[in-house]
Parts: C-alpha cells; structure tokens; sequence
C-alpha cells in the first residue's frame, strides 16, 4: 500500500520504518530540513534499539523516502498521523498539531483513511471526524500505539493487541497495514479505542506508583520490597510486570497522560481522586533519594554527588519527565557539587542542567572524588561496573543509593560501601 506518515518522532519514525520493513511504500512527512537530511543518510534523530539498521535498509530498497510536506507525496491510500501531542498547563493536550494535519488532510478530496496514532484524549477523534472530514470519502481510525522506547521495533511486530476504533469498512483498510502481524484485534468505537490508550497507560501508573508506597512503607515496618513484589507478581490476578519500585514513572506517556486524563475528568465533572493519588506519589518519590542523602551525609551543601543516568529508563535517550533529570537540578540548588554521566542521553540532557552541573565522559569518572553516588537508570553497564574498584576513586561515607533497586546490595556492602536502595531491608 501507499502510506503517509505525519511526523518523524519516536512513533512516526518507527511506525514509517517498521512499514516499509513489511513490503508498504511510505513517504515520511517531517518539518525539519535538518532530521530529514539527516534520516536520509540513514541515521535516526534519537536512539532506538535496531532503528538505524532498518532505517538504512528501507532507503536502501527505496521502501521509504521523507518529505516537507504532504503536498509533496503523491497521494496516498492511508495517512497516519503521528505528530506531537505534549501537555498545557494545567494538563490540557496541545492538540495544534493534530489540528495543522487533520486541516492539510482535508484541503483534498481524493479517498483516504486517516489513522490517528497521536495520543488524544478520548472524544477528540468524534470531534475532529466533524469538523475536517466531512468527505464521504475521507475516513478517521483511531489506532493508539503501545510502543515501549527501547523496545519499539519489537512491539510494532509483536504487540499484544491491535486496537482499531472507526467504522468496518475503515477498519478493514487498516487491517491490510497489518497482515503479517499475529496479535489479537479489537474493533471499536473512535471513542472508546481513545479510551485504552489512556486506561491502559493510567492502571501501569498505578501500580508503579503502588508499588512505591508500598516500598516506602516496608522502609517503616522492616519488610524487603523484593521479597513482597516477588510474592505479589506470582498472583495471576497481579503479575510482575511493572512491581518494580524505583523513582516513580517518567518518560513521554504516563506523566502526560496521566495528566490529560485528570484534566479531562475534571472538566466533565468527575473528581478522578485515585489517579491525583497516583500522580502525587510519583511526584514525591524522586524526592525520597535528596531524602536518604541527608539521612547519611547531613548538610549535603558543598559534599560531591556522581548521579548515574539521565534518560528517564535504559534502552533510549529519551530524558522527558526523567527523574534524574529533577534530581540533580535540586541537589545543584542546594549547593552539591554534581557530576553526572549516561552512555546515551547525555548530549540530550547536558542543556536542561544547571550550569555548574559536570557532564562526565564516563562513569568512573564522574564517580571519581565522590561521596556518594546515585544510580537513576539502570543501564546495564552501571550493573556491570567494578564496584570493588570504583571504590578507591570515592571518599567517606562510600554511599550509593540504588534508586532502581539493581546492583547487588550485600556485596557492595562486602565492598565497604553503605548502600541504600527503595523499600530494600537496611544494612
């Protein structure tokens, strides 16, 4: 099939590639002469495992090309639309550049059917279907994306269910994008496909943010938060996933949908109080770690910090709602000397520190001279670091707070070091 792809961000990207990748000849629509220039050479704009490799094999066999505008394309049978959906003040989502595509898709009369990918909130599809396509030619499916970064490319190929909302005979054309995928399908309304996506990414935030409390909690009685999630996850009715305790949720989706759904309650008349909880514990868990840091050094002012990971999980460079990120600007306020590293995200992350905040070119040596160190994403390499060594660059007290809960917490203390994790039982 002929397919547009509006937007050339973390889902257009992928969903532009992974289609060409499938046989589909795709035309990827991006603003920015520069990322355009540079996909063309066959490099991505952000970091996501395998991208690059399929990037340069759909140029290679002339499946996907970019371009300016939709203008450009020689028109085509579906267009998705995945551009940017960021949050307002207040929670309320920026839907301008949905609004700038739905307005182009409308502008021509030719037969198409229009994918949404865009994170909207529910009703927003119906809405838009009214106001832009009014053709009885032009159709709207929503088709929200379950993409984790990191991972993308594999959940593109191996999703666990493929949400279509739109009217049969849209919902067919669609299906065609996705013959050589085995997942189960739902068909629905626009409305309540917008509705998933939101539920679903809301009720993964609730149990991180549960979990949290309840670490925090076992700190308070003596119980060990690996034992209880290890229990907890064996309950079919539960399961492991996303029982992990840690600095709470961050990233591109929970926090700002999180936030779009709490909005959107409100402004319908419903006081969403579980998913306010649920925000305001992962809002005050990042702090917990300032917290512990006190506990052990006292006045934190002038003493040198190395916090380890800025991309809000390992696996990409995204560092949006990244909790390190908030971290080290408050240790920095309060006078800490902090010297930071990230195998990835550290080009990405460097602008959004304060100033005399140190970007290090490694992890030993932003360690080097420390008194403590912070561990916030857990890159596989950190776990794989010689912590026996890294000792002797470190100064007195010899602390690492764990926030990921993923180095190993007795042989570190073997080691000499005072280690504190989340919710993990105290030396």
């Amino acid at each position: 099939m002929d397919i547009a792809v509006i937007g050339a961000g973390y889902v257009g990207l992928v969903a532009a590639v992974c289609l060409a990748k499938s046989g589909h000849m795709v035309t990827c629509i991006e603003k920015d002469k520069n990322k355009i220039e540079m996909m063309d050479r066959g490099h991505t704009p952000f970091f996501e495992e395998s991208l690059d490799e399929l990037l340069k094999t759909a140029l290679m066999t002339e499946r996907l090309d970019f371009k300016q505008a939709l203008s450009e394309v020689k028109w085509p049978e579906i267009i998705i639309v995945a551009v940017g959906t960021p949050t307002l003040p207040g929670g309320r989502v920026d839907l301008s550049q949905v609004n700038m595509a739905l307005a182009e898709i409308a502008g021509f009369s030719k037969p198409v059917t229009v994918v949404m990918k865009s994170t909207v909130t529910p009703g927003t599809g119906r809405r838009l279907k009214e106001k832009y396509l009014r053709n009885n030619n032009q159709q709207y499916v929503s088709n929200p994306e379950f993409l984790r970064e990191g991972r993308a490319v594999y959940d593109w190929f191996n999703p666990d269910r493929i949400i279509i909302g739109g009217d049969r005979k849209a919902a067919g054309q669609l299906m065609e994008i996705y013959s050589d995928i085995d997942a189960p399908v739902i068909l629905t309304d626009i409305t309540s496909a917008e509705m998933i996506k939101y539920s679903s990414n809301a009720f993964l935030a609730t149990k991180i943010s549960f979990i949290n409390e309840i670490a925090n909690l076992c700190e308070y009685v003596g119980a060990d938060i690996d034992d209880v999630t290890n229990g907890l996850g064996m309950d079919r009715r539960i399961g492991k996933d996303f029982l992990k305790a840690g600095l709470g949720y961050g990233g591109s989706c929970f926090p700002k949908d999180t936030r779009a759904l709490d909005y959107l309650s409100s402004v319908n008349g419903y006081n969403f109080s579980l998913l306010r909880a649920v925000i305001d514990v992962n809002n005050k868990q990042k702090l917990r770690v300032i917290q512990k840091l006190r506990w052990v050094l006292g006045d934190i002012s002038g003493r040198n910090v190395a916090v380890l990971g800025l991309a809000f999980k390992p696996g990409t460079d995204d560092i949006r709602e990244s909790p390190a990120l908030e971290i080290i600007n408050l240790l920095a306020e309060e006078g800490v000397q902090v010297a930071v590293y990230d195998p990835v995200a550290l080009p990405k992350a460097c602008s959004h520190l304060l100033n005399h905040v140190i970007c290090s070119d490694s992890a030993e040596q932003a360690i080097s001279g420390s008194h403590a160190v912070i561990l916030t994403t857990e890159w596989e390499q950190f776990i794989k670091l010689d912590w026996q060594k890294l000792k002797e660059l470190m100064k007195e007290p010899y602390l690492i707070i764990d926030g990921r809960n993923c180095l190993p917490a007795e042989k570190l203390r073997q080691f000499g070091y005072r280690y504190i994790g989340i919710g993990r039982l105290a030396e």
